[in-house]
């Protein structure tokens, strides 16, 4: 799943993948370790103190955006499920390096099963990230079997729901969170799928199968009965296929 690998700072203070990008020092620090700087709305508020061209408000001041460079990068600590890396990129304009912190993690897929009546097929599962039950589509990481993410995202359908089509066409692929991953996410619409056997779940999943009208869809997640961002992306993505967002 490569991507952009812009990721938090080891010095900077832990803050919203929006506000990547700000580092304030060349130390390393430990994983999991960070220090204060200088806010976001400060920057802002700094710039804004010393645009004295009469630029309009909220026109950037700086000029073309640069790249960083990457100068050195290692793996510093490794799972099943991904690894974490520390790089040292320069900045384009100061010429000063710091240290960036990156989860990688293989490209993953997820899946919105339709079937003939249209109703969506969910899976209700325990999310340990949030200690709660979350209200999801099918979903997981391509392995290296897999021949093609479409080939994973009908696996995990399949695996997760029992539910199968040959009618699979992908709606596209987003960067789940760039400021701290390059991995990808492809997201699929599975057409008149049909229940074929029995779910396939793993020992450490609790998972149960749901059946939902598809046009009841926004109105879960208005109420907040579905929160997983990437599901909510899938939303959009199939409505943008249907031709109901422009």
């Amino acid at each position: 799943m490569p991507g952009e690998r812009e990721t938090l700072a080891s010095n900077d203070k832990k803050k919203h993948p929006s506000e990547e990008g700000h580092p304030s020092s060349s130390q390393p620090a430990p994983a999991g370790d960070v220090a204060s700087h200088e806010t976001k709305h400060g920057e802002a508020h700094h710039q804004q103190s010393d645009n004295t061209d009469g630029a309009v408000l909220g026109e950037s001041t700086r000029g073309e955006l640069q790249p960083w460079t990457r100068r050195s990068s290692e793996i510093v600590y490794s799972t099943r499920i991904f690894d974490l890396r520390r790089d040292s990129n320069q900045s384009p304009r100061t010429a000063r390096e710091h240290d960036f912190w990156v989860l990688e993690s293989g490209d993953w897929v997820n899946i919105l099963p339709i079937t003939r009546a249209g109703e969506v097929v969910l899976i209700r599962q325990w999310r340990h990230g949030i200690g709660n039950f979350t209200l999801e589509i099918p979903g997981g990481m391509i392995d290296p079997e897999d021949v093609s993410p479409l080939s994973a995202a009908r696996r995990e359908m399949v695996e997760e729901t029992g539910y199968d089509s040959a009618d699979i066409v992908e709606l596209g692929a987003v960067h789940p969170n760039p400021a701290i991953q390059g991995n990808r996410l492809h997201t699929f619409l599975a057409r008149d799928v049909e229940l074929l056997q029995a779910p396939e779940f793993d020992s450490t999943e609790e998972v149960t199968v749901e059946l939902v009208a598809r046009d009841r869809l926004p109105a879960l997640v208005r109420e907040g009965r579905i929160t997983h961002a990437l599901v909510v992306v899938a939303f959009y993505l199939d409505a943008l296929l249907r031709g109901e967002i422009r």
